[in-house]
């Protein structure tokens, strides 16, 4: 059974994912490409909707981005400690899935998790080459790895411009309705309800506008690039 990913984007909650990079998933989705995404923990500890409705709008997202895979660990929600067993889980998804790409949250966040997420997904790239860590599954070297921004934008090192797919990410990112929507008399006033969305569309064109385009995504990756030259004739 083929399971290989090509591209596999963890996040610590099910919708980080789609605020750093819905347009670049669905970019490459539609370039015929295997894109995942696995969600750390189910988010229970969030103060609006439920695991339940956040499994079915975390599904509802997967759908529009046309995603060949999505999990989650269900590892728990503000403890993710970098455990033994948390980076094996997370090892074992990679070598499972086999991704030639991993994307993990950038690694300075207002969220302690996003941060948490980042360093173990760092740690568990490095584990699952490793021949005799976890012997009963086979190494797997993923060919590089690179950082998305959630709540705070730092310099990016690259830009892809998802001008052509932002409808997509905008209705990816409504499917989180009990995240964004502030409507319904017990719901709980957060940041994320408070034109969350309205501000993360800005951050989109500011960085779209580096490049002279409307919208893009921007990278981190803390390995250098190797050119052969800088121009072909």
């Amino acid at each position: 059974m083929e399971q290989q990913l090509d591209i596999l984007v963890f996040g610590a909650h099910p919708d980080d994912a789609e605020i750093g990079m819905a347009g670049t998933i669905r970019k490459h989705v539609l370039a015929g490409l295997r894109v995942g995404i696995c969600d750390l923990t189910r988010a229970e500890m969030s103060s609006n909707g439920t695991v339940e409705t956040r499994q079915l709008e975390a599904a509802a997202a997967s759908e529009k981005l046309g995603l060949a895979y999505r999990s989650n660990l269900g590892m728990p929600d503000r403890g993710l400690t970098g455990g033994k067993e948390q980076i094996e889980a997370i090892v074992a998804e990679i070598r499972n899935m086999r991704p030639k790409l991993v994307f993990a949250p950038y690694w300075q966040d207002r969220h302690p998790d996003h941060i948490a997420c980042s360093q173990l997904l760092q740690e568990a790239v490095f584990n699952a080459k490793l021949r005799k860590y976890m012997p009963e599954l086979a190494a797997h070297t993923v060919q590089h790895t690179y950082f998305y921004f959630i709540n705070d934008t730092y310099e990016a090192d690259l830009l892809v411009d998802v001008t052509a797919c932002y409808a997509d990410k905008t209705e990816s990112l409504k499917a989180y309705r009990t995240q964004f929507e502030s409507s319904g008399a017990d719901t709980v006033k957060t940041p994320l309800n408070q034109g969350y969305l309205e501000r993360v569309e800005a951050r989109d064109r500011m960085l779209g506008q580096k490049r002279g385009v409307d919208y893009a995504e921007g990278f981190v990756t803390k390995l250098p690039y190797a050119v052969d030259l800088f121009l072909k004739r």
